[in-house]
């Protein structure tokens, strides 16, 4: 792992949390627009000024911020304490009347399986790798908790409504990469360190997080059920590395690396539009957004990632103020700065 030092007056969480919603809610007009109607729309450029007052985000930044809350409230960052937690904000969530932004059947559904009390690994929704799971992981990124323990909180976050391995996969890559960047390194390493990440995690099954949850049929072991979501991620990364190599056509990122819907495409894409744009935030957010596929949550993490490398700095300072929950974003980004 590459760190750097940690200069804490760039506030790289409070930089990371407001990225993602930023972006979130620049995605979230166009998420189910063509490119060419958000060019006709927003111009070639795409959208790059929030709306509203408050700009509103989606489901995304909402989930997120059930994921930072249960985390800041654990005593302990254990299994035993933290599912629960976990489990009572995605319940809060659910019943809210806030949560109407069109969120995710995945999510609803598990969440309504939850409710029940059922155990998670009963109530997850096994067949999902849907995006939900890993837009929401960027808080455990911003954690001072050591690799396994990262790694165990992204899959159990992830497991409680995705139970497909590549929706626990992905969201270790996603936290991991937030990491990465909070500790110091550079955007441009992260497709190698994800990669080795991916490689070097490849059957390391989590079951002290993740209990029976690969119990599945045709699956013979632990290994073989993650080593499937390590092995759709690192083919992902490889899309990436592709499409990092050549020049830089200004189109739709999707094309390239997926169109975000499900989790190892969204990592991709959002890696993609960040990479592109390493030193102009704004503008990787917009690119994100500028996309035919699920914009709101690409963008989201992309904001995640140009905002743990750049710090608070890297966004219009009139924007603080003006984004939905900015509250609460204030303040789990001073308990993490």
């Amino acid at each position: 792992m590459i760190t750097g030092v940690i200069d804490s007056s760039l506030r790289r969480a409070s930089g990371s949390l407001f990225g993602l919603a930023y972006g979130d809610a620049l995605g979230k007009p166009t998420e189910f627009l063509t490119v060419a109607e958000i060019h006709r729309r927003y111009g070639p450029t795409g959208p790059r000024e929030l709306e509203g007052d408050p700009a509103l985000v989606t489901d995304d930044t909402q989930m997120a911020l059930a994921v930072a809350w249960a985390l800041h409230d654990a005593g302990a960052h254990t299994p035993e304490t933290v599912e629960p937690l976990l489990r009572r904000r995605f319940l809060d969530w659910v019943v809210s009347p806030d949560n109407n932004r069109a969120p995710g059947t995945t999510c609803l559904r598990a969440c309504a399986e939850l409710g029940r009390g059922l155990p998670w690994q009963q109530a997850t929704v096994a067949g999902s790798k849907g995006c939900g799971a890993n837009m929401r992981v960027t808080p455990v990124g911003l954690l001072d908790v050591d690799l396994d323990t990262l790694a165990g909180l992204a899959q159990l976050q992830a497991g409680l409504t995705h139970g497909h391995p590549t929706g626990l996969a992905a969201s270790e890559l996603t936290a991991y990469a937030v990491r990465l960047l909070r500790d110091g390194a550079g955007l441009a390493e992260l497709p190698a360190l994800l990669t080795a990440r991916a490689r070097e995690q490849r059957r390391v099954y989590r079951g002290d997080w993740l209990g029976d949850l690969w119990q599945r049929p045709g699956v013979d072991s632990p290994a073989e059920f993650i080593a499937r979501g390590w092995d759709e991620c690192l083919h992902a990364l490889h899309r990436l590395d592709l499409a990092l190599g050549r020049p830089d056509d200004g189109d739709d990122p999707c094309r390239h690396t997926g169109e975000g819907w499900i989790a190892e495409e969204a990592l991709a894409t959002a890696l993609l539009c960040a990479l592109r744009h390493p030193d102009d935030p704004v503008v990787a957010i917009a690119r994100g957004a500028t996309t035919a596929g699920d914009s709101d949550s690409i963008a989201a993490l992309a904001g995640a990632f140009v905002g743990a490398a750049h710090g608070t700095a890297a966004w219009p300072t009139d924007w603080l103020t003006r984004i939905e929950y900015a509250d609460q974003l204030t303040a789990l980004g001073a308990a993490w700065d």
